[in-house]
């Protein structure tokens, strides 16, 4: 079953200047920055209270945040939902007829276990699901 929203991913084109504005709109700095190379991202986590922004900036040209940019711009990328069993959930996804961007679940940014729920069948919105690592 599908927990709390996670995180909102946002796709920038320049992290550190990212982070500059949303220190200035949040009232706080991020609590971590850290690079996720099977992403091809440089991420930024903000906790306002119980939620989290995540700021992703593409490392590589040919990464899906470079190709989210190129083609939208800037803006929100992605909705992470909490899992307790990715596995699981991954089964029960399939099994409704929705299609993943992952077999497996992979490792993501912030100590998760991700995959992804393909936006076509999402009503247009990329959706991420995300378990604490073991």
């Amino acid at each position: 079953m599908v927990g709390k929203v996670e995180h909102i991913g946002i796709a920038v084109s320049d992290l550190q200047a990212s982070i500059q504005l949303y220190t200035k709109l949040l009232g706080i700095a991020p609590y971590k920055t850290e690079e996720v190379a099977s992403e091809n991202v440089m991420t930024a986590f903000f906790l306002t209270g119980v939620n989290k922004i995540e700021l992703l900036q593409a490392t590589n040209p040919s990464s899906a945040i470079a190709s989210f940019i190129e083609k939208r711009g800037e803006g929100i990328h992605h909705i992470a939902f909490h899992v307790e069993d990715i596995e699981a959930e991954m089964q029960r996804m399939k099994d409704n007829g929705f299609r993943l961007l992952q077999e497996k679940p992979k490792p993501g940014a912030d100590n998760k276990l991700i995959c992804f729920v393909h936006p076509k069948d999402a009503g247009g919105v990329l959706m991420e699901l995300c378990q604490e690592k073991p």
